[in-house]
């Protein structure tokens, strides 16, 4: 695989997959990590006497162009962060595409509009990956959160252009990934929570083969609850993984940790009424939150790893009365890293969570791939990066 260092890219246009899937509201852009992160590319690119074509999906439109996730507001940003111009391109391939890269002349940078536009673009359409590829001179892969989907702007592109190399960000996601799994310092604890087991069987699996142990919060552990014969209450339960949990439980004998303590509510709501039990969760309760026990454990369990890998909230974090668990994790993490321990956080809610802590500057990696990080770990292949091999 090339890297961006291995080109030459004086005089030459360089199109650019960068991941600006950024959360909006009515226009505003509320988190803008996916964008700083790719400036480090971009900027080598500039400073190389490329000119970057940039191309990016935003939301999930449906039936064609749809104002709501126009990139429009992304170009605005961009160009306030590179304090630089951005040019806007209404167009995504074709000869208005080609007009608004040579408007912009050499040097400039390019922003083209939603790939999600085009039809093509989900089914990896191989005539539209031929025009995307006619629009530059190299293509760079720098979209991380993206390269785990075979699409027109991921895998497709890469088969058609002159020449292909992983920028800056991708290169990085893949070697602190890579540390993670081929050579971890032990002990080696993973943290996965979140809503549902079944969005997460394979890496379970994979992760109990490489990790020490493993700690399950978040609705998912009620199943594992249940399928050990603990009274669960109203807490979310996938009945048809039980058997499944079972058999993990069995296998995985005391490496996978599970919450013995909850907070519970009567009702998912900011002003429910919150109480601590243990063991069991009563008829007509739900665990929203893993309980002060659970925390005190779990953290302990973080801050004596040499590495940690977290993907998941430990609770509704996003309502005060349930957030100390996923609090409480990521304070340990930081403490780990303080100790000298990689520490790796992937997953769109525990990067929020790291970021609402203020944390994020203490721990050693912010993946910006929840599922390409989680089909990293579980061993499956990326196509988006293995077309650049």
């Amino acid at each position: 695989m090339k890297h961006l260092a291995d080109l030459r890219l004086r005089g030459k246009r360089v199109l650019v997959r960068v991941d600006f899937n950024v959360p909006l509201d009515g226009g505003t852009i509320t988190d803008d990590t996916r964008i700083r992160e790719a400036l480090p590319t971009l900027r080598h690119i500039l400073d190389e006497g490329g000119t970057p074509v940039l191309m990016s999906h935003l939301g999930r439109p449906k039936d064609g162009p749809d104002p709501q996730f126009s990139l429009r507001p992304v170009a605005a940003h961009l160009e306030e962060l590179l304090g630089r111009p951005v040019t806007f391109c209404e167009a995504t391939v074709g000869e208005d595409a080609v007009r608004g890269i040579e408007a912009a002349g050499d040097g400039g940078v390019v922003l083209l509009e939603n790939t999600r536009f085009l039809a093509g673009e989900t089914k990896n359409d191989d005539a539209l990956a031929q025009q995307m590829a006619a629009l530059a001179d190299v293509f760079v892969s720098d979209a991380f959160g993206s390269v785990h989907r075979a699409h027109a702007s991921t895998e497709g592109v890469a088969r058609h252009a002159k020449e292909s190399a992983a920028g800056l960000l991708l290169e990085r996601e893949l070697d602190v990934l890579g540390r993670l799994l081929d050579r971890p310092a032990r002990p080696f604890v993973a943290v996965l929570g979140g809503a549902k087991v079944s969005d997460k069987l394979g890496v379970i699996e994979a992760l109990l083969e490489k990790a020490d142990r493993v700690l399950i919060g978040g609705a998912m552990s009620y199943t594992f609850l249940r399928a050990q014969g603990v009274e669960t209450g109203n807490s979310l339960v996938e009945e048809d993984r039980l058997v499944w949990a079972k058999d993990v439980l069995a296998q995985a004998g005391g490496r996978l940790l599970l919450p013995t303590d909850h907070v519970v509510a009567d009702r998912l709501a900011e002003d429910a009424e919150a109480e601590t039990v243990s063991g069991a969760i009563p008829e007509g309760k739900m665990g929203l939150d893993i309980g002060p026990e659970t925390r005190a454990r779990y953290a302990e369990a973080v801050r004596g790893a040499q590495t940690v890998v977290w993907n998941g909230p430990m609770g509704v974090f996003e309502m005060e009365p349930f957030a100390e668990g996923t609090r409480a994790v990521a304070q340990a993490l930081a403490e780990a890293t303080d100790n000298g321990a990689l520490t790796v956080i992937g997953g769109g809610d525990s990067v929020a969570a790291i970021n609402d802590a203020g944390l994020a500057d203490r721990v050693s990696h912010v993946s910006t791939g929840g599922g390409a990080m989680l089909e990293f770990v579980e061993g499956k292949a990326l196509p988006g990066v293995e077309v650049l091999g």
